[in-house]
């Protein structure tokens, strides 16, 4: 992740209010906080998603429409989201952010009650929503709080204690979800009405975990909505209007923008498919809760790479960094495919270290020599966080259609694309920026 532009600390400044700097920075363990919990949120898609295959004996392909209602909402929301942080301040778009995710959180309830498939869907688009609010208006925030050659480390800081949340995620859904309620009901040996009071009782499990995240999230809000007047100047301060289609233009962009696509799509498909992947006999055998503790070793390894690729980055090349981990994963995806027993389900579960560093340097090569509109830009390359709604569903149908091991093919031909990205960004991929109307 990286800054949309602005520095709310400055704006305040100009405003006149010469405590609002200073009280700026007191934001930050506020913020830390936001990164966590909306990481553990997030990866509880992964979590939900075999156990609402296992409810409503779907196959894979319609078990990631999970995936792809969450990160379709990063489509839909992203550049309204963008006008909107513009117009209202950057804090109070993070309340806005967290209420809707908290309403997403508490929709699980009437979804769970009445046990019907789409009704998850929906809460889950909602609370993608939020989140797409929050991705907006918290990247600008953080890199604003603080002198300006110290954002990068202050953004690295926030993504560690995102990938802290997604690390511990897993073995939270494991214990509160995989390992908990009845067992699954056989739909052949009951009848339409005790099916249904069946998956109802299933259900009910998914409940409490959301109702706590809904809680913690309210009380988020209920903070940034105290300090919102820390920041008297929040909102975006290049005076662009309009979406910024027209950066398309731009390669370096527009491929950026791909590779975001791609990349997220990748991880998602991966991560979304791990526990029914270790779960098969010729991978580890793992039991579904053990899947989902085992999970917390792929977003783990991003949480590791993301400490020490802070430092590496500061040596070497983005798009070297970018080409090598890129083929790294890809490498260890393959290696997966082609293996079984410990092997293949290590080298997959490894893919999260090589993943680490993808998504900021994508973003922050993609932005490069944006200037005033860095905002426009990186509104655009939100909106191709999408990819986690498409990949994982082509990954899914392969995997109906020739197994889990041989559909890692399409993510494989993502980290080979990413790769050429960062390589052809070594050889100059154009970066001109056209001028604003």
């Amino acid at each position: 992740m990286v800054a949309l532009g602005g520095n709310p600390a400055e704006g305040a400044a100009r405003k006149g209010d010469g405590r609002a700097p200073e009280k700026a920075g007191w934001l930050l363990p506020f913020m830390l906080a936001l990164f966590f919990t909306w990481g553990l949120a997030t990866v509880l898609v992964d979590i939900i998603t075999p156990k609402l295959k296992s409810l409503f004996s779907l196959s894979y392909a319609e078990a990631t429409l999970t995936q792809f209602c969450f990160f379709l909402a990063y489509a839909v929301i992203s550049l309204p989201a963008g006008a909107l942080v513009a117009r209202i301040g950057y804090i109070r778009g993070l309340v806005l952010g967290l209420l809707v995710m908290a309403a997403g959180g508490l929709l699980f309830t009437p979804a769970a009650k009445v046990g019907v498939y789409p009704l998850f869907l929906a809460a889950l688009f909602v609370m993608a929503s939020g989140i797409a609010v929050l991705q907006v208006a918290a990247n600008p925030l953080v890199t604003g709080l603080g002198a300006p050659e110290s954002a990068p480390s202050r953004l690295t800081l926030a993504q560690t204690f995102n990938s802290l949340g997604t690390t511990i995620g897993p073995a939270v859904g494991a214990w509160a979800i995989l390992s908990r309620g009845p067992a699954p009901a056989d739909p052949a040996n009951l009848s339409p009405e005790a099916l249904a009071a069946a998956r109802q009782a299933e259900a009910a499990v998914l409940q409490t975990p959301f109702l706590v995240i809904a809680g913690g999230l309210a009380v988020l809000a209920a903070v940034f909505w105290t300090l919102r007047r820390w920041l008297p100047e929040e909102g975006g301060s290049d005076g662009t209007k309009g979406l910024g289609l027209d950066l398309l233009s731009r390669p370096r962009l527009a491929f950026g923008a791909l590779a975001i696509f791609l990349y997220v799509g990748a991880e998602v498909a991966i991560g979304t498919l791990m526990v029914s992947y270790l779960e098969q006999e010729r991978v580890l055998a793992a039991s579904p809760e053990q899947a989902g503790h085992l999970l917390s070793f792929y977003w783990g390894g991003a949480l590791a790479g993301r400490i020490v690729g802070s430092f590496v980055l500061r040596k070497v090349k983005g798009g070297a960094a970018l080409a090598l981990c890129a083929l790294a994963a890809g490498s260890l995806a393959t290696l997966s495919a082609l293996t079984g027993g410990t092997i293949s389900g290590w080298s997959l579960l490894a893919v999260g270290l090589a993943n680490s560093i993808l998504f900021p340097t994508i973003f922050a090569m993609a932005i490069e020599g944006l200037g005033p509109r860095t905002a426009q830009g990186a509104g655009i390359v939100c909106v191709a966080i999408v990819g986690g709604a498409v990949v994982p569903v082509i990954t899914g149908a392969l995997a109906d259609r020739i197994g889990l091991q041989a559909a890692l093919v399409a993510p494989i031909a993502c980290y080979a694309c990413i790769a050429a990205y960062g390589l052809a960004s070594l050889r100059g991929l154009a970066a001109s920026v056209p001028k604003a109307a």
